[in-house]
């Protein structure tokens, strides 16, 4: 029995330890950039009158100017509009941390008005907006759409309505003192929320539902990329793996580093 004990406590030691020397992480909020149109009119008049009068011992005069302006444009204008999605990587974190090979920390959020620089990372370590991380895993949005089908069921009288979401965000794992990329992947997460139907009937999506699935499975594409290309209880040559060819010559993959100016 109490070697069992001892045994437990060394294991729990042991896995502390591990666990210690785990890289501290800060997961950024989903970064996107979109273009944004909208219509404008403006519509504007005024009027301007004035009047003089003068008199003399014979004759007096009396004379009044008035002049009005109108003006109306009509159009429309775009503008590059940045941000953050406040949605998306909390399952991210999820993932990484039930592999327990990370730490987490919470980074600050990105409130600058100057948004020209919400995409320079290098900016935003050296500016200390992730302290303490040791690697920062910086997202992107380059796809979102949102699909409401209604689609008819051949042969019977209903028809499927279906809200649907597919989201791809590009990942680049960056370390925050020598700013190398230590890992670079594309994820993706999808949802659906769909209902038979029949007749004229109608129901409103359940858009909680297709948001939490898409944070679920991109979450979980992110955990694993980021373990293929990036885990640090494991060397780059087991991670990487050696190959063996059909001539039984052992091929090694080449890591490639790439650095961030």
């Amino acid at each position: 029995m109490k070697t069992s004990i001892a045994g437990l406590m060394a294991g729990l030691f042991l896995a502390g330890s591990v666990l210690a020397d785990a890289p501290k992480v800060a997961v950024t909020d989903l970064a996107y950039e979109e273009r944004v149109s909208e219509y404008f009119r403006v519509v504007a008049a005024s009027e301007k009158s004035s009047l003089r009068a003068s008199a003399g011992r014979t004759h007096g005069s009396l004379s009044a100017d008035s002049e009005s302006r109108y003006f109306e444009a009509e159009g429309t204008y775009s503008y590059i509009d940045r941000g953050e999605l406040r949605k998306f990587t909390a399952d991210i974190k999820g993932e990484m941390l039930k592999s327990g090979q990370y730490r987490l920390v919470q980074p600050r959020p990105y409130t600058s008005k100057d948004n020209e620089k919400l995409y320079d990372v290098i900016d935003r370590i050296k500016k200390g907006m992730y302290p303490g991380a040791d690697y920062v895993l910086f997202g992107s949005v380059s796809s979102l759409e949102w699909r409401d089908e209604i689609n008819p069921v051949q042969g019977t009288g209903k028809y499927t309505q279906a809200l649907s979401l597919d989201l791809v965000a590009d990942f680049s794992l960056i370390d925050t003192r020598t700013y190398e990329v230590k890992a670079a992947f594309s994820a993706s997460g999808e949802g659906q929320d769909a209902r038979f139907l029949t007749g004229n009937n109608r129901v409103m999506p359940n858009r909680g539902r297709v948001v939490s699935e898409v944070s679920k499975s991109l979450g979980e594409d992110a955990a694993r990329q980021i373990e293929e290309q990036f885990s640090p209880g494991v060397s780059p040559e087991a991670r990487n793996g050696n190959r063996v060819s059909n001539t039984g010559q052992t091929e090694t993959r080449r890591e490639d580093v790439i650095i961030l100016r």
